[in-house]
């Protein structure tokens, strides 16, 4: 016996029970997951319509990542899942320039205070 996600509304693209068989499964950062669906999800339904697809979230044992299930038809599920995967590394790749610029900007203070306290040092 198959057994089917729990949640009650399925939007009207997805075909019962056939694009419900094999879901597309792949998992994510908790954190981007957070920044993509917004807060309490409130992105997915947008998300979902764009892609025609239905998502799935299950936070793992460790908090850090949640697996996602996509479902719907095979060319939907692999173009939701690019889709995501996609916007999730740009995310990271932004949060890592980000770092970079922060170690930048901490480097330069560090610099500008050895220089400001070199120049009142007495002779």
């Amino acid at each position: 016996m198959a057994t089917y996600p729990t949640r009650q509304d399925i939007p009207p693209w997805v075909k019962i029970p056939e694009d419900l068989r094999d879901p597309e499964v792949f998992q994510v950062q908790t954190l981007l997951l957070k920044y993509l669906f917004g807060p309490q999800g409130s992105r997915i339904p947008h998300i979902e319509q764009v892609s025609q697809a239905m998502f799935e979230l299950k936070t793992l044992e460790s908090s850090e990542l949640t697996e996602v299930l996509v479902y719907g038809s095979d060319d939907h599920k692999l173009r939701a899942k690019w889709m995501l995967q996609s916007m999730a590394e740009r995310c990271r790749l932004r949060q890592e320039r980000e770092m970079l610029r922060l170690e930048e900007a901490m480097k330069t203070l560090e610099l500008g205070q050895c220089w400001n306290e070199a120049s009142f040092q007495p002779m």
